[in-house]
């Protein structure tokens, strides 16, 4: 019965993915012609700057797609904006196993969408693909030249530093009100070269024109609160003796969970935790006659936090409603819990420790208002008892959870 919720469950999501309204939202481009054309743009949140996109002219109109060969600019209104150059690029990696023990940058020439960061007297530019982030700048009418950072093998194989950005801002931006610890201070990141930029154009009085992306929220905390179906039966290899199912119980389940918004493809993305109090308790009497006494009362204790770590993929639909899926992988620390076997009159026969192994989850649920959310999880089998090689166990569980979002 509970694979066939999750089945269902998990087809009716993919189904309603597959029909989900894509977002297209206003925007811009610049064709060869130097002809501004309004459109509707896919706002995809692109973490790779792009070289083609998609578009339509109207709400009704078919969707198009263009490419950067064709495309001088293109924009999304108070969103972002993208500007074709052909540059002179350094595309060598920053990873340890990309590193050379050449100090200057080994320029190819690209032509590229470069994604404005600020636009006046000095001009701003970004590139990021895979992980290779470069800045570029123009000061006037100047070309767009790349901001150079590269790391580099000094011949010890000691990583160092070739900075040449911050003499290129001391020689090209120069103001009375700006100094030399200015630019010493500045890394090559977006926001310190944002901050520097801003500050150059406002000494020389020109525009500054900032294209900063709408605020989102990147974390979320959330109490989560829900009943787990759960079910324990336990074998031994070498005798069935003390075989027993326990059975199915219902119980409660408190947890905490964390949300880490990833920085692209519209909020789409999450890394999740969370972790929650779960229990199992069951009693199982059966009677053997070759035991003295003749019953054996085999109990369980099971407590449990869980700490799963997972990605969430969320689809927003219209009315503030979301739905979502996710998989975790899931650690489970357990204490104080254990398996006893008893003889009627109370004496102990023998007793197991318990020592889950990890297993994963699947997840999928439904958000309302930002604040509400419902969601069903089903677990794969934890082995509750991992460190006896003649034992095993099969606990699965399924949770139905209710989430009220703190912030």
């Amino acid at each position: 019965m509970r694979y066939y919720i999750v089945i269902t469950t998990l087809a009716a999501l993919l189904s309603l993915q597959s029909h989900a309204q894509i977002t297209f939202e206003k925007g811009y481009f610049v064709n060869e012609s130097d002809q501004k054309i309004d459109c509707l743009i896919k706002n995809v949140d692109w973490r790779n700057n792009p070289s083609v996109f998609q578009y339509k002219l109207s709400e009704a109109a078919p969707v198009e797609e263009a490419k950067i060969d064709g495309i001088k600019e293109f924009g999304i209104y108070g969103y972002s904006k993208y500007v074709r150059y052909s540059v002179k690029i350094d595309i060598s990696g920053n990873q340890i196993d990309e590193l050379s023990h050449e100090r200057n940058p080994v320029f190819d020439e690209e032509t590229l969408f470069l994604k404005v960061l600020i636009e006046g007297k000095a001009s701003l530019y970004l590139y990021q693909d895979k992980s290779i982030t470069r800045f570029f700048y123009k000061v006037d009418t100047s070309a767009v030249t790349q901001l150079v950072y590269r790391r580099y093998l000094a011949n010890s194989n000691k990583i160092v530093e070739n900075n040449l950005y911050k003499q290129q801002l001391l020689t090209e931006l120069k103001c009375q009100g700006i100094t030399v610890n200015d630019v010493t201070r500045i890394g090559y990141f977006e926001k310190d070269l944002e901050r520097f930029f801003s500050k150059f154009n406002i000494c020389t009085g020109s525009e500054n024109e900032i294209f900063e992306t709408k605020k989102r929220d990147y974390f979320n905390l959330a109490l989560k609160a829900g009943v787990n179906l759960s079910s324990l039966s336990i074998d031994n290899s070498i005798s069935n003796l003390r075989d027993t199912n326990f059975g199915s119980n219902i119980n409660y389940r408190f947890g905490v969970e964390a949300e880490i918004i990833l920085p692209f493809n519209k909020n789409k993305w999450a890394i999740i935790t969370e972790p929650s109090y779960q229990y199992f308790n069951s009693e199982k009497s059966e009677e053997y006659s070759l035991l003295v006494g003749g019953k054996l009362i085999s109990k369980v204790d099971y407590q449990s936090i869980q700490i799963p770590v997972g990605l969430r993929y969320s689809i927003f639909l219209k009315s503030g409603f979301k739905i979502f899926s996710n998989a975790s992988y899931i650690m489970n620390l357990s204490n104080n819990s254990s398996i006893t076997f008893n003889r009627e009159d109370g004496s102990l026969v023998s007793s197991l420790d318990i020592k889950p192994t990890k297993n994963v989850s699947l997840g999928i649920g439904c958000t309302l208002k930002e604040k509400l959310s419902f969601e069903v999880r089903y677990q794969s089998n934890i082995n509750l008892l991992g460190n006896y090689s003649y034992w095993f166990s099969s606990y699965k569980n399924l949770s139905i959870m209710l989430g009220y979002k703190l912030f």
